[in-house]
């Protein structure tokens, strides 16, 4: 009895033996089939590593291969990423907008099986394009000769922007601006052609996300090297406080001054900055009182210049002596006495 128990155990466990033998055949035969979806770790941002687990498989894979497949803002309508074949992938600026997927191929001695993650969240961009915080500005003495430089001023963006420079001349009165031809480095050497013209600066700030610009403010008006009397002349329009007229040459015809002949006064006006200044309205009063006839007011040309008769009257002595002359120059609709104005004696001989 007690063998016929243990021949029946001994077939019983036969048949398991080989049930399991035949089971793990079976197995072993199938390719593999994924049990458990792949997953992404990482960041969906440009410039981010991401990295796909394998999931689960059934059929005892023995290697894996991977794609990385770039996907519409839905995750759908995915497409391989050229090259993009290992476990890891460096999100690049193309995947900005779209959703990201990987598809892990499982592979035994049977065959092969894929399957693809859920997607990502839609890719965003890291940094931004530059974005100007605080005006650049102009440093250096607007005159014929010096070296003026830039300040490109304050900036946001990432990654930090470069920049370039464009300098510009501009009309005495503002604006009507055009680019000063190579003058595009942080400094320029004003130049006999800007004189009496404003200049100023495009400043372009540029980074992988996109390109701004901003401009200064335009400078004073570019002074001559030094005063040129009878050179091209700014208006008197143009002149203001803390800048001041100056009456910088005389000239007399004839002089001596003989036998009360009328006497012809040239005067040239410039201002504090060297410019010869056209329209200034100037005036002459000889003295002592009564030694000559009033002359009246009359303005600069367009060199500086004005001309003024003086004629003596029968008080002025044929003597030796000298006529003082007071002579001011004022800007229209300026106090006498004040805003840009200014005044001086000069003297003529009497022989």
């Amino acid at each position: 009895m007690k063998l016929r128990r243990l021949t029946a155990l001994a077939a019983a466990g036969a048949v398991t033996a080989l049930a399991v033998a035949a089971a793990s055949l079976g197995q072993a035969k199938a390719a593999p089939s994924n049990t458990a979806l792949p997953s992404i770790s990482g960041s969906a941002r440009d410039g981010s590593l991401l990295t796909t687990s394998n999931g689960s498989w059934t059929g005892n894979p023995t290697s894996y291969a991977y794609q990385w497949l770039r996907c519409d803002s839905q995750g759908g309508s995915c497409a391989a990423i050229s090259g993009a074949t290992s476990k890891t992938y460096t999100v690049q600026t193309g995947d900005v907008g779209s959703r990201l997927r990987s598809q892990v191929t499982a592979t035994n001695a049977t065959g092969s099986g894929s399957a693809q993650s859920r997607p990502t969240g839609t890719v965003e961009a890291t940094g931004s394009a530059p974005k100007n915080t605080s005006s650049p500005t102009i440093s250096g003495t607007p005159q014929q000769g010096s070296t003026l430089t830039v300040n490109p001023g304050g900036w946001s963006g990432t990654p930090s922007p470069k920049f370039s420079y464009q300098w510009q001349a501009c009309t005495g009165t503002g604006g009507g601006c055009n680019n000063i031809s190579g003058a595009t480095n942080a400094t320029y050497v004003l130049q006999q052609s800007d004189v009496s013209h404003t200049v100023r600066v495009v400043v372009t700030a540029t980074n992988n996300k996109g390109t701004s610009t901003a401009t200064t403010a335009e400078t004073d008006l570019i002074a001559p090297a030094k005063a040129a009397q009878g050179g091209a002349a700014i208006t008197v329009a143009q002149v203001s406080l803390p800048n001041r007229l100056t009456i910088d040459g005389v000239k007399f015809s004839p002089t001596p001054a003989t036998d009360r002949e009328p006497i012809t006064a040239r005067f040239h006006v410039s201002d504090t900055r060297g410019f010869s200044i056209s329209g200034a309205l100037v005036y002459v009063l000889g003295l002592p009182y009564g030694w000559t006839y009033k002359a009246p007011e009359q303005p600069t040309d367009s060199t500086g210049w004005v001309t003024i008769q003086i004629h003596p009257t029968r008080n002025m002595p044929l003597r030796t002596g000298d006529l003082v002359m007071f002579v001011r120059a004022r800007k229209p609709g300026d106090n006498l006495l004040a805003g840009v104005s200014t005044r001086r004696l000069v003297q003529e001989p009497i022989r």
